[in-house]
């Protein structure tokens, strides 16, 4: 899964005290600081790919 140690003691943390609720994500935590022209080149990124920006997985993380 590509994860920290760190990350599923948290998650594991996260479920024993909620259950799967507390799993649940909340949504983004503020509002968008890219502008309309920056999401589009954004886009325009990820939808070349990972290798397209040098990286040798084709996964972003």
């Amino acid at each position: 899964m590509r994860v920290t140690e760190r990350s599923v003691e948290r998650w594991r943390r996260v479920w024993k005290a909620g259950g799967v609720a507390g799993l649940r994500s909340r949504g983004p935590t503020s509002r968008c600081r890219l502008d309309e022209e920056q999401l589009r080149a954004l886009e325009a990124v990820l939808d070349r790919g990972p290798a397209a920006s040098g990286w040798v997985d084709e996964r972003w993380t």
